[in-house]
């Protein structure tokens, strides 16, 4: 069986492409490459899958060669679980847009604040990255506060009194 060359190095071009584009912030771009890195993979299978033009049933040619069914098993339903993977990808994108007027994934401060003091902690409590972590803290707690401030700013707190 020979491989055609030019269809491995398209797919080789879409995994990469995707494998990038997967790897941005943007929630649009992350999903192009997810539809590019399995397109590639498809396109992958299709060709490990035996040669073109043979049939996948036993016994629809005079004993020739054969392809494999499994694969094509394989892409059929990856071609429905990307699909599904599209349609909430994109729900997540534009409520993300509704919400913030951006599709950006924002920094976790509370994983950031996690890493820095495990950092610290492996580093026997250096000074530095201590400070860094409380830094952190404080920040995510000021957002939190300011979050929770402009959420609360009608509500009266159980004694009848505002808060």
């Amino acid at each position: 069986m020979s491989v055609n060359l030019t269809l491995i190095l398209v797919a080789s071009v879409l995994v990469g492409t995707g494998a990038y584009l997967f790897l941005s912030r943007s929630l649009v771009r992350a999903l192009m490459g997810f539809l590019l890195m399995g397109n590639g993979v498809n396109l992958l299978f299709i060709i490990g899958s035996g040669p073109a033009g043979s049939p996948p049933i036993v016994g629809a040619d005079d004993g020739g060669p054969m392809a494999d069914p499994v694969p094509q098993a394989l892409v059929l339903t990856a071609i429905v679980i990307t699909l599904a993977m599209t349609a909430f990808v994109l729900a997540l994108a534009h409520r993300g847009w509704q919400v913030g007027r951006d599709d950006l994934v924002a920094d976790d401060t509370e994983s950031a604040r996690i890493h820095a003091r495990a950092e610290a902690d492996d580093l026997g409590s250096e000074p530095g990255a201590r400070e860094q972590a409380e830094e952190i803290a404080a920040e995510t707690e000021r957002s939190e506060r300011g979050h929770h401030g402009r959420r609360d700013e009608g509500a009266t707190d159980e004694e009848g009194g505002t808060a």
